[in-house]
């Protein structure tokens, strides 16, 4: 329990601010390039780093996937980052990273290390408009915004994973999660998500229960959507609610987080009666433990259609 309290007393330091920690690596050379780009992983997303270890490879594996280790007892997946991204390690693949993402372990097979950056959310803009491919989600400006600062990459991990180990079945599957759920006319669910996979799987999910709902890349995004959407509903004489019903958001986003979000939400009298949910991949008890004091009225983790539906079902009977 120490473990955790200190790791939600760390977190809570981080995002009160709007900040996070990056870990930085390469992949190899670029292959339009040949420059050995810098990439990066939120640091809680990383359980440990270490020297490549023994790798089995499994009889028909999915391309980019090198095969399993054997770490303290836990067979592990591991998957090569390099190729998946279209780079070429020249210095080989010698550092693995242990993630645990999305309910699930599995380790990335990198060329090596940089460090650790401490930044603002702020300093993180959103890549989707300006890169093809899916799979990245954002760009972090690791100097602030001054002329030359280095980049770095922020991975869609969703995608990485979704391409290396496909889903046997299908996402959604609307006679698993309930009955259609009713809001009052006009009201939509406003819901905030950087990867687009994610958004997709979220829309699927809202459509099989009759949810409408506003989609928004960005923490920043939601937040000047939900002032756009209070000021109408003055203009027609009613209230926020009339407008929207309930906020679902991820957490890691660029220019504002989930928890900024979460908080700014609840700070402010307009918004006190509009539940919010935090959808993450972030995984643990500490995130779940942090997710209440920042006064989120649910936490589900990404991506079981059946809980995000139950979940949404309960907030709102509330």
């Amino acid at each position: 329990m120490a473990t955790v309290q200190q790791e939600v007393d760390e977190r809570t330091n981080l995002t009160s601010s709007n900040k996070f920690e990056l870990l930085l690596f390469r992949l190899g050379e670029a292959a339009h390039s040949a420059q050995r780009e810098l990439f990066g992983i939120n640091v809680f997303k990383v359980r440990e780093i270490m020297v490549m270890p023994t790798i089995t490879a499994v009889a028909g594996s999915t391309k980019h996937m090198l095969g399993m280790t054997n770490i303290r007892g836990q067979v592990i997946p591991v998957i090569d980052l390099a190729g998946a991204v279209g780079c070429l390690p020249k210095n080989g693949l010698n550092i693995l990273m242990v993630t645990e993402y999305a309910r699930s372990t599995q380790a990335f097979a990198v060329e090596e290390v940089d460090q650790i950056v401490r930044l603002d959310w702020s300093q993180v803009l959103s890549a989707e408009s300006n890169t093809a491919g899916g799979m990245i989600t954002s760009i972090a400006r690791l100097d602030g915004d001054v002329d030359n600062t280095r980049l770095a990459q922020v991975l869609d991990v969703e995608q990485i994973l979704r391409n290396v180990m496909p889903p046997t079945a299908p996402d959604v599957d609307p006679n698993v999660l309930g009955p259609t759920i009713k809001l009052r006319p006009g009201a939509v669910v406003l819901a905030a998500d950087d990867s687009a996979l994610a958004r997709t799987l979220v829309e699927q999910a809202l459509v099989a229960i009759g949810v409408p709902f506003v989609m928004c890349k960005t923490g920043k995004e939601a937040w000047d959507r939900l002032q756009a959407m209070t000021e109408a509903a003055v203009a027609e004489g009613k209230s926020v609610e009339d407008k929207v019903a309930l906020v679902l958001t991820d957490l890691e986003m660029p220019e504002m987080d989930g928890f900024t979000l979460t908080r700014k939400i609840k700070q402010d009298g307009r918004f006190k009666s509009i539940p919010v949910i935090i959808h993450s991949s972030l995984s643990g008890s500490a995130n779940e433990v942090h997710v209440k004091s920042v006064g989120a009225d649910a936490y589900v983790g990404k991506f079981v259609p059946e809980e995000l539906a139950a979940t949404i079902r309960r907030v709102l009977q509330h």
